[in-house]
């Protein structure tokens, strides 16, 4: 059921697709194999739809290098898993949970090794439909998971063992093509873009039950056409930012006290000559700035964020891999990873902790179609 590299192996893998990189990131990757050797402090996990695997590798908190520690299968259909791999790591990042999107929709536990970072396959549950994301609540003791295919918002619980259960708690109809869900840091609320829709869904959520009810009205709107695709918060709480896909903006809100959100600002990313393809977004830990993802023009956007009242002012754009789909920060914000649905790669960018400019640091080779991205401290 599970296959994986050796240490060895998925380290060779690794440096044999690296003689086009720059001396720097040669030097990086290099510099960092003694560190994987010993415990890894932070370990990086990449899944990758057209390979069905994962991906896993230490990161040099210093420096950002990254080398393999191995790559692992995740089971569950022989049939191809289209568009995704969605990943969620528990609140305690000791289990890691993944999804193929082919019948019978199985969704993987993974536990994760606190000395190395391995993953061990635990089980497999198959789940009412395809995901294009899923998510834990903040106890840990229940999957959230959003159907684009769809047009679901499935609630399963997870056991003592930290596996999913196959009965549902709650499966909710959605307008056409929800991409997203996202529960806030006191675990009452959720929220869930839906591109087809064009609107947030609002709703509180029962903890004990491991079900949503509407939020007041239920949902905010965005513009016609906008197409919301995924919705972050601030750190603070007092802020969500949400990125649109079929018009490439990035719209700031502030979060009321019942957590319903009221539009602040939306940006245009860029002036697109043909419809584009924005896909992901994300703040910084220490909430100075927010980057999203454009995949026709394969760009990352970035725009520093007001402190006191959360709006946007723009930093600037930064090429990345071809097709970014998934990106992330590391929990420091000292570097961004980027990977490329079309490049079968991984970018490191260095932020500039002033400007919040983007520097490249290395370049990794991935797996086939690359898209998600989950970074654990180990220590």
């Amino acid at each position: 059921m599970r296959a994986t590299t050796t240490r060895r192996h998925a380290l060779a893998l690794g440096l044999a697709g690296i003689a086009g990189l720059s001396l720097d990131a040669r030097t990086l990757i290099g510099g960092s194999e003694a560190m994987a050797q010993g415990t890894p402090e932070t370990v990086v996990y990449v899944s990758n739809a057209g390979s069905k695997d994962v991906v896993v590798l230490a990161m040099n908190r210093a420096t950002g290098a990254l080398t393999p520690i191995e790559t692992v299968t995740v089971p569950g259909t022989d049939k191809p898993s289209p568009a995704s791999l969605p990943m969620a790591t528990s609140p305690d990042k000791r289990f890691l949970y993944a999804q193929l999107r082919s019948a019978p929709y199985p969704v993987s536990t993974f536990a994760i090794d606190r000395a190395t970072g391995r993953l061990k396959h635990l089980a497999t549950t198959p789940l009412v439909d395809q995901m294009a994301y899923i998510n834990t609540d903040r106890s840990g003791k229940f999957l959230l998971a959003a159907s684009y295919v769809g047009a679901k918002l499935a609630i399963y619980p997870i056991n003592a063992q930290h596996i999913v259960e196959p009965q549902a708690t709650q499966i909710l109809d959605t307008k056409p093509k929800a991409h997203c869900v996202i529960v806030d840091d006191a675990n009452k609320n959720v929220y869930v873009p839906v591109l087809g829709g064009d609107l947030v869904m609002e709703l509180t959520f029962d903890p004990a039950t491991g079900t949503v009810a509407p939020n007041g009205p239920g949902a905010v709107a965005t513009k016609a056409g906008a197409g919301p695709r995924h919705l972050t918060f601030h750190p603070n709480g007092k802020f969500a930012y949400l990125i649109t896909e079929t018009t490439a903006t990035i719209g700031a809100y502030a979060v009321g006290s019942a957590g319903r959100l009221t539009e602040l600002q939306f940006v245009k990313t860029n002036d697109y000559k043909e419809q584009p393809a924005a896909s992901d977004i994300h703040v910084t830990p220490n909430g100075k700035f927010v980057y999203g993802a454009e995949r026709k023009t394969s760009m990352l956007i970035g725009y520093r964020i007001h402190p006191q009242n959360g709006t946007l002012t723009s930093i600037g754009r930064f090429a990345t891999e071809k097709t970014p789909r998934g990106f992330a920060i590391d929990p420091r914000g000292k570097y961004l990873l980027s990977v490329g649905m079309d490049s079968a790669a991984m970018t490191v960018f260095a932020i500039d902790q002033a400007s919040g400019a983007l520097q490249r640091v290395g370049q990794y080779p991935m797996g086939t179609q690359p898209n998600w991205i989950e970074i654990v401290d180990l220590s």
